[in-house]
């Protein structure tokens, strides 16, 4: 298959290919961030929740109530920049959003522990897990309608896809560098000071970022917009709640099995925590190598019939993939195999998704529809799954839980995504 990113009808800088680089960099921190957050969620847990008489196990639930914290601030941040980004372009919106998120990032790897600062310590971290959760919010709709854009006519799914494959390599980068470090650093030096290493990695990242979108003008959508379209320039409750029963299933199932899988495999199945890591590396590879391909064909047969295969198979496979991560019996090649496959049909929601979530909205209110839609999506399905997952396992005992919540999101995406007309392609 293919890929090709022809550079057309774009004048002087403009060109799709530096579009392409300056929407997806900053979604690329962003994920980057959020996943190396949840893969060092134990030494997170211990280090800024959990005080000298508490249990390893309500720390956790701590750090991740941090976690889905943030997301709760997505929202906000989408309604606020989104609107902002509407009104007075994309561009001064993505500068802001970026240097929000890398600022954040980069002072959490500066901040006191419970040990130095006491109680204050995880409210400096909550504080700064909002900031993030803010920019987060206005990063989506800025950098998706940048990408779709500009992109070439008939390859709006495929420069969509762009922004979930930045998503793919920030959680599959952060991924890379926690096992990275637990591999030449001791448990000890880990917990101590090498947490820190991949929140300070934010500042260069972050300059690369702002580098790329200062020399960004604005997309032809937003500088001669359709007149008609700036009359429809409203969001509707309804295109929202259709925009998020399409997308739910994809932040479920992608958050539980690319960056809540490391602590359950830990906690629940008592892996170590470089095997733990090493499984979330391959979930996430498959996810990755699935997403442009499923972008690309999405431009050939429509968004909705990539979408739903990937949701019917989540409904189907999600149950029998955790039975499998629980047989001691089964070999680490078929589970590898399983999990890289779990990753892909993930991918197959992602990819197409943010291509689907541009065309339900007209141009002057499409970073404050899809950007909210895709908010409200990972602030209740993606930011509350580790704390979801982590308390009911702990609560029930059933090591299941992972499985029945990602299908039960995934089977309202199903419903979402057939009782609903296909979106324009190209």
């Amino acid at each position: 298959m293919k890929l090709v990113f022809e550079d057309r009808a774009a004048p002087g800088r403009n060109r799709p290919l530096r579009a392409l680089a300056a929407g997806s960099v900053g979604n690329f921190i962003e994920w980057y961030e959020f996943g190396v957050y949840g893969y060092f969620a134990t030494v997170v847990a211990e280090r800024f929740f959990t005080p000298a008489d508490g249990s390893a196990a309500e720390g956790l639930v701590r750090t991740y109530a941090s976690f889905g914290l943030a997301f709760f601030f997505r929202p906000l941040g989408a309604a606020l920049f989104g609107r902002l980004a509407d009104r007075l372009g994309r561009r001064p919106v993505l500068i802001l959003v970026v240097a929000l998120m890398t600022g954040a990032t980069a002072l959490i790897g500066l901040l006191p522990t419970y040990a130095q600062a006491g109680a204050l310590a995880p409210w400096l971290l909550t504080f700064l897990r909002a900031v993030q959760g803010l920019s987060a919010g206005g990063e989506f709709g800025g950098a998706v309608a940048i990408l779709t854009e500009f992109a070439p006519p008939g390859r709006r799914g495929l420069y969509g896809a762009w922004q979930s494959f930045t998503v793919a390599l920030g959680l599959l980068g952060g991924a890379g560098l926690a096992a990275g470090l637990a591999s030449v650093l001791t448990e000890s030096q880990l917990a101590s000071w090498g947490w820190r290493l991949p929140f300070l990695l934010a500042l260069p990242l972050g300059s690369l970022a702002l580098w790329l979108r200062v020399g960004l003008d604005e997309t032809p959508e937003f500088r001669e917009p359709d007149v008609r379209a700036v009359r429809a320039a409203r969001v509707s409750i309804g295109a929202i709640a259709l925009a998020v029963g399409r997308v739910m299933g994809w932040s479920a199932a992608g958050y539980t099995f690319l960056v809540v899988l490391p602590s359950y495999l830990q906690t629940a199945l008592h892996t170590g925590f470089r095997t733990a890591l090493l499984a979330t590396v391959l979930a996430n590879l498959g996810f990755a190598a699935a997403i442009l391909p499923a972008g690309l064909l999405s431009d050939r047969i429509g968004r909705r019939p990539v979408m739903l295969t990937g949701a019917g198979l989540v409904v189907a496979l999600a149950l029998p993939l955790l039975g499998l991560l629980q047989d001691g019996g089964a070999s680490a090649g078929v589970k590898g195999a399983a999990l890289f496959g779990a990753g892909a049909v993930v991918g197959l929601m992602a990819g197409p998704g943010p291509a689907l979530l541009a065309e339900m909205f007209p141009a002057r209110a499409r970073c404050t529809g899809l950007g909210l839609a895709y908010a409200l999506s990972n602030a209740v399905f993606s930011g509350c799954a580790g704390l979801i997952i982590t308390e009911a396992v702990k609560r029930t005992g059933n090591l299941d839980v992972p499985g029945y919540y990602a299908a039960a999101a995934c089977a309202v995406s199903v419903l979402a995504l057939v009782r609903s007309r296909e979106t324009k392609a190209g």
